[in-house]
């Protein structure tokens, strides 16, 4: 079931734009000056839109807790630990990533059982506008296998099915193939490159950390 069901695209867009803006960006803040990356996420009510769990990168304690697994980890067992209380993943949760999940979030995505997420930035940002190649590095060199492909066919390959039998995946700008009005298209292209001028200039203080050796348990930085 699609959260259209019960909000317009609009009203997806404005959320997940405001959940970036009023509690990603200030958990990310906190998260970059401690040596972790600019990765942030956030588990949203279906039915309401209302942020459930938010969270962000914390890799100075884990490597393996990136924006989105640190979020899954929340919502399990701190927010909601006890079970009945906690709303389904597949039934009542969309999952929203600042960043397209990596394969590790991907695969954290798919067993936790949240089968609908959006992403801010595409792989693309994450190598050209945050200095951070890991995402599609390991998914070409652990995943990409060639079988009688030439390269350059194999390389025309997405990285992976954004819409399979687990998950759909789509970008928040895909959304707006949604909308009828290019006049409300063109109002939210803005919002959106707002917001994400919002969070780029967060790799800033991430980049000099790195610069001058913050201190973080991830291997690749």
């Amino acid at each position: 079931m699609s959260p259209a069901a019960t909000a317009t695209t609009s009203e997806l867009i404005s959320t997940l734009l405001k959940t970036v803006e009023d509690r990603i960006v200030p958990l990310t803040q906190q998260g970059v000056a401690s040596g972790s990356k600019v990765f942030g996420a956030a588990i949203l009510s279906r039915s309401t839109l209302r942020p459930l769990t938010v969270a962000t990168n914390n890799e100075r304690v884990s490597p393996l807790l990136h924006g989105e697994i640190n979020c899954i980890q929340q919502f399990f067992t701190v927010d909601y630990q006890d079970p009945t209380a906690r709303p389904d993943p597949q039934k009542d949760c969309i999952f929203f990533a600042t960043h397209e999940p990596c394969s590790l979030c991907l695969s954290g995505i798919a067993w936790s059982g949240f089968n609908e997420f959006y992403y801010l930035f595409t792989y693309a940002d994450s190598r050209d506008l945050f200095s951070i190649p890991y995402d599609i590095d390991i998914l070409e060199s652990v995943f990409r296998v060639q079988g009688e492909e030439t390269d350059e066919q194999v390389h025309k390959r997405a990285l992976y099915n954004r819409a399979n039998k687990f998950f759909r995946g789509r970008s928040v700008e895909d959304l707006l193939d949604d909308l009828q009005s290019e006049a409300e298209r063109e109002m939210w292209r803005q919002e959106i490159q707002r917001v994400k001028d919002l969070y780029i200039s967060l790799s800033e203080t991430y980049q000099k950390g790195k610069e001058s050796g913050a201190e973080s348990s991830s291997v690749w930085k």
